[in-house]
């Protein structure tokens, strides 16, 4: 096969595509703002005290809603704000922004929106609300946009039951000065309404979670990093299995992960949770189970993917800076 002539052929058609729904003179101007946008997203993270990172993601906030208002914004990729997590969902009815900004030493919030498709182009943009630091358990909670339980999102699977549409994602909340959470949350939309959380997971009663939550939570010791993520290929949700290293697997701070894996299996309109996903199954010493998902790291912005872009008519062009 001609592998590099087709991939030539692919790019050109992109940029005639994403060029017909975007003016020149609108596409130049995203490109600025990205620039702009780019070195207040660092300062988000490496401000030197809580004024400069509260100033940079005011600042960047600002920025990202004006820029989305140029018409079709949609189809534009910011591929160089590294510190920001854009994933598309996999039907590209929408796509999610989602970051974190450090306040002091023991808080972290994460903000975000949701930025919807449009047969015009014109801009819906949906913000979201990180209540996280004030809910008592983010296990039982069920809310819309303004009752965001935060996360920094990694991953989107999009699941169906019926007519319905299921949008699993999977990402990362900086829990508090001793451990992390990493999380996993059933996204739905009601009258195009965001509602986040729900009855979506199946688990046996004596697992030291509860048997139906509204998102699965794994909490461990900070930078233990246990892998949470989707295989594709199983078609499955795979999570370290996690043990304390001090025999008190009720303080959060002190579980790691062992190497071994559980999961979850949709099924019925559910995840199903599967105890032990490799029995039987000899791993050399030393190796992992699964592949080791690139860029999993603390801030869950990077993994082996975040979801596509939008397809065919939608897809949007790579980015070719004048």
């Amino acid at each position: 096969m001609k592998i590099f002539p087709a991939i030539i052929l692919f790019f050109l058609l992109s940029i005639s595509s994403f060029a017909q729904r975007v003016s020149r003179t609108d596409y130049q101007k995203i490109q600025a703002s990205e620039d702009t946008m780019k070195v207040y997203s660092w300062k988000i993270i490496t401000g030197i005290n809580s004024v400069d990172r509260f100033k940079a993601d005011s600042i960047f906030t600002k920025a990202l809603v004006r820029t989305l208002k140029t018409n079709n914004s949609f189809y534009y990729v910011f591929d160089s704000l590294q510190t920001i997590s854009q994933l598309y969902a996999p039907d590209s009815s929408f796509r999610i922004f989602t970051w974190q900004m450090l306040v002091n030493d023991r808080v972290v919030r994460q903000h975000g929106a949701i930025q919807m498709r449009t047969d015009d182009g014109s801009m819906k943009l949906i913000p979201l609300i990180d209540k996280s630091g004030v809910t008592v358990n983010i296990e039982d909670s069920i809310g819309n946009n303004y009752g965001w339980m935060g996360a920094v999102y990694y991953k989107i699977v999009l699941t169906e039951s019926g007519t319905h549409k299921y949008y699993t994602l999977i990402g990362f909340n900086a829990g508090g000065i001793s451990f992390d959470r990493k999380i996993v949350e059933v996204l739905t939309f009601v009258d195009g309404e965001p509602v986040f959380g729900g009855h979506y997971f199946s688990i046996p009663n004596d697992k030291l979670i509860p048997k139906s939550p509204a998102r699965y939570v794994m909490e461990f010791k900070k930078d233990a990093v246990p892998r949470l993520t989707y295989d594709k290929d199983m078609q499955m949700i795979l999570m370290e299995h996690l043990i304390s290293e001090s025999n008190q697997p009720n303080k959060k701070y002190t579980m790691v992960g062992d190497g071994d894996y559980s999961g979850f299996k949709w099924q019925g309109g559910k995840w199903v949770f599967i105890d032990k996903v490799f029995a039987g199954m000899s791993t050399p010493e030393g190796q992992p189970p699964v592949p080791v998902p690139l860029g999993e790291n603390h801030g869950g912005v990077r993994e082996e993917e975040q979801g596509t872009p939008p397809v065919e008519k939608t897809k949007p062009a790579s980015k070719k800076k004048n």
